[in-house]
């Protein structure tokens, strides 16, 4: 049971996840460039690019046939984006994770980036998140979501849930690491071997502990393993499973020997 446990609570560990759409939150400079044009509106304080427009800040971009920025200025004049909003085939890169929808917004004093759209899709460099509903990013509070039947996809691992969400922390050494993740509503964990499911999963980086619950059922091929929670401990590789108050914590397994597969011996 490790093995598929480990697989969906760390999937989400990347840093480079934690910094998407996080476009307009450094102090290096911003800059916008489009094809066709590049209006700058005075009296709404607002920029707006068109065709294949690009705004680029250190080395995070946002790419789409529109980008319109929002900014004010204080006593001195000087300009600060408030919010960004890039609309039709919106690409964002940031390290080597690339986020595609169709329409992306990020307001720089909630500290909330969303994208929606279509196919939403981020690929990282050994995981692939999609969803149906959006992405959000809560940049101040270091928490990443993907919402509506959210899916992880790592080799040959997947984990589905209705909402998959990532919170980071900043470390000694001053990086983003992962400080927990969760799996909410409709949990189903899918490996080579084995289909796990659940109501709900959360791991713990601190601890190194990954539990699930609600009405947990583990299959390997006719073999079925069932109870209300389960929980792995990934420091002493020790996993259990238990039921409930309601079945007076009882748990059930159903096994079938021989009915897995076994590999054909050469003479």
């Amino acid at each position: 049971m490790k093995h598929f446990i480990l697989f969906i609570f760390l999937i989400f560990s990347a840093p480079a996840l934690a910094q998407e759409m996080s476009i307009g939150k450094s102090d290096e400079p911003l800059e916008i460039t489009a094809d066709e044009s590049l209006e700058w509106h005075r009296t709404e304080k607002v920029f707006i690019a068109k065709k294949n427009a690009v705004a680029t800040q250190g080395e995070a971009n946002i790419a789409a046939q529109k980008l319109t920025a929002h900014y004010r200025e204080d006593a001195k004049g000087d300009m600060e984006i408030a919010k960004l909003t890039a609309d039709d085939q919106v690409t964002i890169k940031s390290n080597e994770t690339t986020a595609h929808g169709q329409k992306a917004v990020y307001d720089l004093d909630s500290g909330l980036a969303t994208m929606t759209g279509d196919n939403l899709k981020m690929v990282g460099p050994d995981q692939t998140v999609t969803a149906q509903d959006r992405f959000e990013y809560w940049i101040n509070d270091g928490r990443l979501s993907a919402i509506g039947r959210a899916k992880v996809t790592r080799l040959e691992d997947t984990v589905e849930a209705n909402k998959v969400s990532a919170t980071f922390k900043e470390s000694a050494a001053g990086e983003r690491v992962l400080d927990s993740m969760e799996a909410i509503g409709n949990v189903v964990i899918t490996t080579p071997t084995e289909v796990i499911t659940g109501a709900y999963g959360i791991y713990h980086a601190e601890t190194n502990i990954a539990e699930l619950s609600g009405g947990v059922q583990i299959k390997r091929g006719l073999n079925i393993l069932e109870g209300e929670k389960a929980q792995v401990n990934l420091n002493t590789n020790i996993s259990k499973m238990f039921g409930s108050a309601q079945n007076g914590g009882r748990v059930r397994g159903v096994f079938y020997p021989g009915s897995e597969e076994k590999p054909a011996v050469s003479n």
